[in-house]
């Protein structure tokens, strides 16, 4: 079975790819390497000691993909391809819309031409927006705060559009909570271009002496220790969540959303705490302003997962600090 994974360089699309090929799958990789760089293809390759076949593709222009379709019997896709950045969302709001959702339907509109209909689609948290109660289930309200979580609450829209126009369409739509960790082999991990937006590879450089100290972002929140809670979650559970829903496809028709999280909740303090004790260093840390838009408190209900994907998050949170410190400290070395 051949799975075309869109944005397969990137950090979570990678994690996918090992455990695809470790699966059996044959993989192609359409990426445009804007936030990806092309030797992690060379990494996913020597983790899993397969070869992977690769296209340096822009999904805003549709003619690149047709020949991928037309030279390989694409069985599924997972779509991760896209902007990601909440900050850069918010002051270049048309670049987001216009990335983020003609690409969608710009792959969508191929896979019609060529009879492929079964999609995993990478969508977010952030379409829940500010959480009235936790935890919170695919049934809660959608709300964005920025235009990165508007433009996955609107592909979410249009492709259940789509899988209610067509009942040969099956669509897993699997909303991620905060991936965190690297692969065990500390080849393959987080590597943001420019100052980290998540907060765990803005740990690992403060770590490792990349930058000065970490700007914890309000200790004012009502929480225990007065910073924002949230669900993480190690990148090869979330990996392994993308290969039981691609092997669920057949088992529902239409658009279906899945949490993919823990069900457990952490502090941004108990997360540096914990990465403190998986590597033995210390983490210089300020407290500054809150930053807009931060719900205090967010973490999955991940029981729809567990039961329809047979899926369940397993690795620790010392597991994650462990494998996210490997990966920094890899780096250097490389």
């Amino acid at each position: 079975m051949s799975i075309l994974v869109t944005g397969g360089a990137g950090y979570i699309g990678s994690h996918t790819c090992v455990e695809l090929l470790n699966a059996g799958y044959d993989v192609v990789i359409a990426d445009s390497f804007a936030n990806s760089h092309p030797d992690t293809i060379k990494k996913v390759e020597a983790i899993t000691n397969k070869t992977v076949t690769h296209y340096d593709v822009d999904l805003l222009d549709s003619s690149q993909l047709d020949p991928i379709f037309s030279k390989h019997k694409i069985d599924a896709v997972i779509h991760f391809a896209g902007l990601k950045a909440v900050g850069e969302s918010v002051e270049k709001p048309l670049y987001y819309y216009e990335t983020n959702l003609l690409s969608t339907i710009n792959l969508c509109k191929t896979m019609e031409a060529h009879g492929v209909y079964k999609l995993v689609f990478s969508s977010s948290a952030t379409v829940y927006g500010m959480p009235d109660q936790v935890p919170l289930k695919e049934t809660a309200p959608l709300s964005a705060l920025n235009p990165y979580g508007r433009t996955k609450i609107f592909i979410e829209d249009i492709l259940r559009d789509l899988a209610a126009s067509n009942d040969e369409w099956r669509i897993s739509l699997l909303r991620y909570f905060n991936p965190i960790g690297a692969h065990k082999s500390g080849r393959i991990g987080e590597q943001p271009n420019g100052i980290p937006n998540n907060l765990m590879p803005y740990i690992t450089q403060v770590a490792a002496g990349v930058r000065e100290e970490l700007a914890v972002f309000g200790a004012d929140y009502p929480t225990e220790d007065g910073t924002c809670i949230r669900d993480y979650i190690h990148v090869v559970d979330l990996a392994l969540g993308h290969l039981k829903a691609v092997e669920k496809l057949d088992s529902y028709t239409g658009a279906e959303a899945f949490n993919l999280g823990t069900g457990q909740g952490y502090s941004v303090l108990e997360v540096i705490s914990a990465f403190e004790q998986a590597s033995g260093v210390t983490i210089p840390k300020r407290i500054v302003e809150r930053r807009a838009g931060d719900a205090p408190v967010s973490y999955a209900d991940p029981s729809k997962a567990e039961k329809e994907l047979q899926w369940k998050a397993e690795r620790t949170l010392a597991e994650m600090c462990e494998d996210s410190w490997r990966w920094q400290s890899s780096r250097s070395h490389t």
